[in-house]
């Protein structure tokens, strides 16, 4: 039984080793957040004793002088239990305010026992990424928000929408 777990581990780390770039999936599972590590962050694991990491955090990052832009996201879903809002209240406090209707592309959906996250889709309504925010407060959600959301002014003008020729 050991022996199967041990196996199936070492299989696992030679396919993810095998490929030429670790997905963000690959990458979460390692313990890194592929759309936010730098490169320049994977050489201070040495700092801490940490050299063991540093060929996987290699795999996961993106270059400080070529990081890419901030990608945007045509619709975002924030997940929360309203159960847990004592241990989370400043998500409790986004929530409850005007805030989110700032963010039409928002929704909010309640599920029950979940920790705050923030599922990203684009147009297709397709999930992209998965950002867990339960130790964010109200200011770092909405700017998070600001920064991948798309906005009505990032479309090219919709001739229908604006009704110019």
């Amino acid at each position: 039984m050991y022996s199967a777990a041990v196996f199936m581990c070492l299989a696992t780390f030679f396919i993810l080793s095998s490929n030429a770039e670790f997905t963000t999936e690959d990458c979460a599972s390692l313990g890194f957040i592929k759309a936010n590590l730098l490169c320049s962050s994977c050489d201070q694991l040495k700092d801490f004793g940490l050299e063991q990491l540093m060929a996987h955090c290699k795999e996961c990052c993106h270059q400080d002088k070529t990081a890419p832009k901030e990608k945007k996201y045509a619709r975002a879903i924030l997940e929360v239990c309203t159960c847990k809002f004592p241990a989370y209240p400043q998500i409790q406090a986004f929530v409850k305010s005007d805030r989110p209707a700032k963010f039409p592309n928002l929704q909010i959906k309640y599920v029950r026992g979940i920790d705050p996250i923030i599922k990203l889709l684009d147009k297709d309504g397709i999930v992209k990424d998965t950002v867990a925010i339960e130790k964010w407060n109200t200011d770092s959600v909405e700017e998070f928000l600001k920064a991948h959301l798309e906005n009505e002014a990032d479309d090219e003008h919709d001739y229908l929408k604006t009704n110019k020729i």
